[in-house]
């Protein structure tokens, strides 16, 4: 990406109805609205032409005496055994029914359609020697909105994500389970006669192009960054709401003091923040001498400096994933000048990082939220609010518990923060002797983001409720905006309820864009 921040750029209008599929690398936007808003897929077909001279290449090497590997030998430890012509479309079969050895509970569709676009845009690099046919049942199941059972556990992300795509690639070979575009559990082979879906018999060289790949941990990686441009926004926001609440200031916001340390994200951070709390009356009302406080605390003033480390981070890891994106991932793989080599562009080292990056920043952002949520809650330190927030103290707790929950959330996030792609451990008989583990990083991360956004959602309700304590002064404009919202699924100040469904209500909120979006219905588009 050339945008200054991933944050900002990967935030998308309308999704589009449909994408094509050709030659390059596919958008951001194109795989959310694939993974997301179910866009239909359109193959160019000039593309596809390019397919189909590439097949041609490897039907020719097919009838080769000397062994070429996936073409006519076995794979992995056994690359060395050659396989007669009248075996191998069996060795195709058996490679994809063998490697779809998943366990664990299902993965969300959003995941597996994207994993699916992914491949699918690898396969009409021309790359991987495929038939244009089995690429046409590929973009069919998409379309149709069959989408197939996908498990947890299998893979190490090495070579690529082989066992949650081969549970795809079992559903082209009509065999396995699906969801279809009702979300009923069925047989792939029901399923696609549904659909008028023929399927494939797998020829030389398919079953490894349809399994060979990062498309699992990046189409995690993408959807990830789609939810962070959103939950940054979002932390923006809770930080403006409990300044405000807490009686800070804006000053330390200046543009001329950020400028003094030009920290991209950072910037972005404050200025967001400037625009939050522009005009407040809270603010204004103890911004006089007479205000004793010599400055926030760090959760309060050096809101810019952690947000913004988070977003820089997520630039790096777009930068990685358009790369990716670019990429033609399998093994063996068809050169421009017609070669066919093996090679390691398979292993998801790159992608694997980054995902881990992601998880510290997102623990961090939520400690700092969670830091904010606690002085609300405690008397020396909230300026004149009641102890928890509580309506009668002494008989009401108040918010008291909302921060366990956060604190418990926060402190399962501290854990997921720790690496995956540092945890190699070899398989296929020490041939893989060395993997990735992108695939567990990018599980963690999508646990890490709900933890986020969930923890975030504790403290904009708790600040909701301190501005409320501070009426009849009130708040400014967007963070008033905000509050409104909050209020429509969680009560304001009073005695004791049931706090449950008032929290996830609010997650639910952050969750949706709500939030961000009722701030920027003020502020204008936030960075």
């Amino acid at each position: 990406m050339n945008q200054p921040h991933a944050s900002a750029a990967l935030l998308s209008s309308a999704p589009a109805a449909s994408v094509r599929i050709g030659v390059g690398a596919v958008s951001f936007a194109d795989v959310v609205a694939v993974a997301r808003h179910n866009a239909r897929i359109d193959l160019d077909p000039r593309a596809l032409e390019g397919v189909a001279a590439t097949r041609l290449i490897i039907d020719n090497l097919a009838s080769d005496a000397n062994p070429h590997y996936g073409i006519s030998t076995g794979f992995g430890a056994l690359a060395t055994t050659f396989i007669t012509a009248d075996r191998r479309a069996q060795l195709q079969a058996s490679l994809v029914r063998s490697h779809a050895a998943g366990s664990g509970p299902e993965v969300e569709r959003e995941v597996v359609r994207a994993l699916m676009l992914l491949r699918l845009s690898t396969l009409m690099t021309g790359r991987t020697g495929v038939r244009p046919e089995t690429i046409a049942v590929y973009a069919a199941l998409l379309n149709a909105g069959i989408t197939p059972v996908v498990r947890e556990y299998g893979s190490l992300g090495c070579s690529g994500d082989l066992a949650p795509l081969a549970h795809c690639a079992l559903v082209v070979m009509g065999e396995g389970d699906v969801r279809d575009a009702a979300g009923t559990p069925m047989s792939a082979a029901r399923a696609l006669t549904a659909a008028g879906i023929t399927p494939v018999v797998l020829a030389e060289k398919e079953g490894l192009a349809l399994i060979n790949g990062t498309d699992g941990m990046l189409g995690m990686l993408v959807l990830a960054l789609d939810d962070l441009a959103m939950l940054m926004q979002t932390a923006d926001i809770a930080a403006a709401m409990s300044i405000e609440a807490l009686l800070g200031t804006d000053a330390t916001f200046a543009a001329d003091l950020h400028a003094l340390r030009p920290q991209l994200g950072q910037a972005v951070s404050a200025t967001n923040l400037r625009r939050l709390l522009a005009g407040s009356p809270l603010l204004a009302s103890h911004a006089g001498p007479e205000d004793p406080t010599v400055q926030d605390a760090y959760s309060l003033r050096c809101a810019p400096q952690v947000h913004g480390a988070a977003r820089d981070t997520a630039d790096h890891a777009a930068r990685i994933a358009e790369r990716e994106l670019a990429s033609a991932v399998d093994n063996p793989v068809v050169t421009l000048d017609g070669r066919i080599e093996s090679n390691g562009n398979f292993h998801g080292a790159p992608v694997a990082y980054v995902l881990d990056f992601l998880a510290i920043a997102a623990a961090d952002v939520a400690s700092m939220s969670e830091r904010r949520t606690d002085r609300h809650l405690d008397a020396s330190r909230n300026k004149g609010l009641p102890p928890f927030l509580a309506h009668e103290v002494g008989v009401d707790s108040g918010l008291m518990i909302a921060q366990y929950t956060a604190a418990g959330i926060v402190s399962e996030l501290k854990r997921l923060a720790a690496p995956a792609s540092v945890d190699s451990i070899p398989s296929s008989a020490m041939q893989e002797d060395h993997v990735s583990m992108g695939w567990h990083a990018a599980r963690k991360l999508r646990r890490s983001l709900d933890g986020l956004g969930r923890v975030l959602a504790i403290e904009i309700m708790t600040a909701a409720r301190s501005i409320d304590l501070r009426a009849p002064v009130s708040p400014g404009a967007a963070t008033d905006a905000v509050r409104r919202v909050v209020r429509t699924v969680a009560a304001g100040p009073g005695h004791d309820r049931f706090l449950s469904p008032e929290i996830e209500g609010v997650v639910g909120l952050v969750q949706s864009g709500a939030v961000r979006d009722a701030a920027a219905h003020i502020t204008g588009t936030l960075g």
